[in-house]
C-alpha cells in the first residue's frame, strides 16, 4: 500500500519494524489505511500474526513518528483480513534477503521446503541451494533456521503466510 500524500507515505516508511529492523511497516505491508479527519490520522495496521508482541511498539512508534512533524496520530489494529507474506514489498523482500534472512517463497514451495521435500531456499550468505532446515522456529515463530551446507552458516527463512 502506499498513500498518495508522499510526506505522509515517507513518515510510515521511517518507522521499522520492531523485529526486522531494516524494514518499514511499509515494505512489511502492515499498514492497510490512513484516514485524516479534523486533523488527526488514523493508521490501520495488520499484525503479522495475532497476537504478535511489536504491535504495541510498532503503534507507538508511529504516534511518535508523527508526533515528530507535529501530527496527531491514531492507532486501528485489524485483523482482517489476515496479513499475509504476500503484501511484503519486492523492496522488503530484497532488504530481507540482504539482512541475512531467506524472503518467503509461495505455499507450494515453502511446503516442500519445510517438509525436507526439496531444497529450494538459497543460502543468504554464499547463494547455494544447498541447504538444510535445522529448526521449524528461527529467532521468531514466523522464521524456521536453515543452515547452508557450503559455507557451514546459519540463517533464517521467513516462512510463507497465507
Amino acid at each position: 500500500m502506499e498513500v498518495a500524500n508522499p510526506k505522509l507515505n515517507e513518515l510510515l516508511r521511517s518507522v521499522s519494524d520492531p523485529e526486522i529492523p531494516v524494514l518499514s511497516i511499509m515494505d512489511m505491508g502492515i499498514v492497510r489505511d490512513l484516514q485524516e479527519k479534523d486533523g488527526v490520522y488514523t493508521i490501520t495496521i495488520t499484525p503479522t500474526y495475532s497476537g504478535c508482541p511489536a504491535m504495541d511498539t510498532i503503534g507507538d512508534d508511529i504516534k511518535a513518528a508523527f508526533a515528530e512533524e507535529g501530527l496527531e496520530a491514531e492507532i486501528k489494529l485489524v485483523l482482517s483480513p489476515a496479513w499475509t507474506t504476500d503484501w511484503i514489498t519486492k523492496r522488503g523482500r530484497a532488504e530481507l534477503e540482504k539482512y541475512g534472512i531467506a524472503a518467503p517463497l509461495e505455499a507450494t514451495a515453502d511446503k516442500d521446503a519445510l517438509t525436507g521435500k526439496s531444497r529450494m531456499i538459497k543460502c543468504t550468505n554464499c547463494g547455494s541451494m544447498n541447504t538444510k532446515m535445522v529448526s521449524r522456529f528461527g529467532s521468531t515463530a514466523c522464521k524456521a533456521l536453515f543452515q547452508c551446507e557450503d559455507c557451514h552458516e546459519p540463517f533464517d527463512y521467513f516462512k510463507c503466510l497465507k
